[in-house]
């Protein structure tokens, strides 16, 4: 077997992240769903949560190649 085993702990490392960003947005669509006047309050709140979601993925692909 070649290659590295970090690779797949990589792929494994991003079903969180993943998994993070669908409950972000879902609860997104479904609180501007009941009040669509809260949309301007809430959309910041989901973007930035994606942010810091999407920042364990890099930071989990950055660290596959420090060894």
């Amino acid at each position: 077997m070649t290659g590295s085993l970090s690779l797949v702990g990589y792929g494994l490392a991003c079903i969180g992240p993943g998994i993070g960003i669908g409950l972000i947005f879902a609860a997104l669509i479904n609180g501007i769903a009941r009040q669509p006047e809260a949309a301007g309050l809430l959309r910041p709140q989901a973007i930035f949560g994606f942010a810091v979601a999407e920042a364990l993925a890099i930071l989990g692909f950055v660290l596959v190649f420090v060894k």
